[in-house]
């Protein structure tokens, strides 16, 4: 066994990711080679190192910021053609197992086993599936897989919800109802589908009171990748410019970073109320004098004009 193998292997030897036989051959070297076992000293210093620092847990915006990044980039990726999805690379599927020719038949026995067990439990739970296709429990957010659909029954507050998880299910209930919250408040975060995330942000709309509903319109407005999605945010938010700070610094942010002329240009008109501000004075004292958009520059004197001199 050569030097360069078994220090590509140390990383995944260290974390218990080799299979028995090259673990096996690999301590074997180790063992006589002073160069590769003070490498691994290394590594397992540098693992030690790592599991005594503190884990730091992601934000909820993060998470959610990271996960529409994904869906967006899966639906925009370009697909394998048709006879590349059956086309399977043989020697890498097997390499791992060349140190046990028996190995191999024990893993293709073990896995047509568990592929017969598996087909049978989908089979026989397919009915069960099927009949609870409306469910009435709430809805677990880890188990969603995305919103297919929003709708609103006519001249009512009641809202249709088609959500998937290993099969499409759907909820119907009120706007009032928790479970029909939380899959609006899901989808206005995480669908890759920016129809049904507008659909959601317009509802969501209706109660912007709610502290949560105006947490996912602020996420909107700041990461939504639709900017009509965005302006729907806005408009949502508009009311509460004057009496939630974080309303007002998300309309302040919208305002100098978007990259859609119509969002900049609704928040403009927005942050009218509160253009006294000393914050918002600065922004606008900015855009006047240096945005590249000829119409932000022309709203930003206007309204700095409308506020009294400070001495």
């Amino acid at each position: 066994m050569k030097c360069e193998w078994v220090k590509a292997n140390l990383l995944l030897y260290t974390y218990d990711e080799l299979l028995d036989d090259a673990r096996y051959e690999l301590e074997q070297h180790v063992a006589r080679c002073g160069e590769c076992a003070a490498e691994l000293e290394g590594l397992r210093q540098f693992k030690g190192s790592m599991a005594a620092a503190p884990v730091a847990e992601p934000t909820p915006n993060l998470l959610a910021a990271s996960r529409m990044r994904l869906q967006e980039a899966l639906e925009t990726a370009e697909q394998p053609r048709f006879w590349q999805r059956w086309t399977f690379d043989l020697a890498a599927i097997f390499g791992r197992s060349r140190f046990s020719p028996a190995l191999a038949s024990v893993i293709f026995i073990v896995g047509f086993a568990a592929g017969i067990g598996a087909t049978y439990k989908i089979v026989s739970g397919n009915t069960a599936r099927v009949a609870n296709i409306s469910s009435s429990a709430q809805p677990v957010e880890s188990s969603i897989s995305g919103i297919r659909a929003i709708n609103q029954l006519p001249g009512s507050k009641r809202v249709e919800i088609k959500y998937d998880t290993v099969t499409t299910q759907s909820a119907e209930g009120s706007l009032d109802d928790s479970r029909i919250q939380q899959l609006l408040l899901f989808a206005a975060r995480n669908n890759f589908n920016s129809g049904v995330r507008m659909d959601s942000v317009d509802l969501l709309s209706q109660q912007p009171q709610d502290q949560r509903v105006r947490e996912a319109l602020i996420y909107a407005l700041r990461y939504d990748s639709n900017p009509g999605v965005r302006i729907k945010a806005l408009n949502s938010l508009g009311n509460y410019v004057r009496q939630d700070v974080r309303v007002r610094d998300a309309v302040l942010e919208a305002l100098l970073n978007d990259g859609n002329p119509g969002v900049r240009a609704e928040a403009i008109h927005l942050l009218q109320p509160v253009r006294a501000d000393s914050s918002v004075r600065e922004v606008l004292q900015h855009l006047a004098g240096q945005d590249k958009n000829t119409y932000i520059r022309t709203e930003s004197r206007a309204l700095l004009a409308e506020m009294p001199e400070i001495d």
